[in-house]
């Protein structure tokens, strides 16, 4: 039994080569990619669940002895599908930089310091209408000598499993009015505007927590014309 494929937005979705980022030239395959249909025995197993979660996974703030630094936030929203409808029990994943810009991974070598109170790293099941929530810290930019005087743009990284691992999808969530969004590669390699500006979240004021959070909206479309923008597998 093969499952139904869904063919790349080829629109809206990067290349997997773009010149102008640079690794991406070097990780690029060089001939056309060749579809391997799924079976029913790759989403049977292993099954992602409610109790894959710990309790204060989706809370990047309090999986440590002390508060991190930076500025709080909180990041919530709903995963849809095509026809606007939720995707309930949707594990999903996060992982950031913090506060000034650097990930806690051995290979990160950016000159800014470590938080010992923020691993940058989150996860979370939708519910029954296919709402997430992640309380964090808003991350900060980074340079990436990509080219000269190359820095990322403030984001986090997302991670959509459905009911297995071959079902997985990555997008990035940006911020409003980020001044670096015209220097990034990664960013403008969508080609698309609109599909840009729907890896911007949204400022939210009714869903912050006064006097301690600002909030951000940031709804995650699975297909059709207001979809998401997802990476290739072969994306970091």
């Amino acid at each position: 039994m093969k499952l139904p494929h869904y063919a790349s937005d080829g629109e809206s979705h990067p290349p997997n080569s773009s010149e102008h980022y640079r690794s991406s030239v070097l990780r690029a395959p060089h001939r056309p990619l060749q579809l391997i249909p799924q079976h029913l025995t790759e989403i049977t197993g292993p099954l992602l669940g409610a109790d894959r979660v710990g309790e204060l996974d989706h809370d990047l703030t309090r999986q440590h002895i002390g508060a991190p630094l930076g500025e709080r936030i909180i990041v919530s929203g709903r995963v849809l599908d095509a026809n606007n409808r939720p995707v309930p029990n949707t594990l999903v994943e996060v992982w950031q930089a913090n506060s000034a810009g650097r990930y806690a991974h051995d290979r990160d070598r950016h000159d800014a310091p470590l938080d010992p109170n923020f691993s940058g790293v989150g996860r979370t099941v939708t519910d029954a209408q296919g709402n997430y929530r992640f309380v964090s810290i808003k991350p900060g930019a980074y340079p990436w000598r990509n080219h000269d005087n190359a820095w990322r743009p403030a984001h986090i990284h997302f991670s959509l499993l459905g009911r297995a691992f071959t079902q997985r999808l990555i997008t990035q969530m940006y911020f409003p009015n980020d001044p670096l969004f015209p220097f990034d590669p990664i960013y403008n390699s969508v080609r698309d505007e609109q599909a840009r500006q729907r890896m911007i979240a949204r400022f939210d004021l009714p869903t912050t927590q006064p006097e301690w959070a600002l909030s951000y909206q940031f709804d995650i479309v699975l297909r059709g014309s207001d979809a998401s923008v997802f990476e290739d597998e072969e994306d970091e």
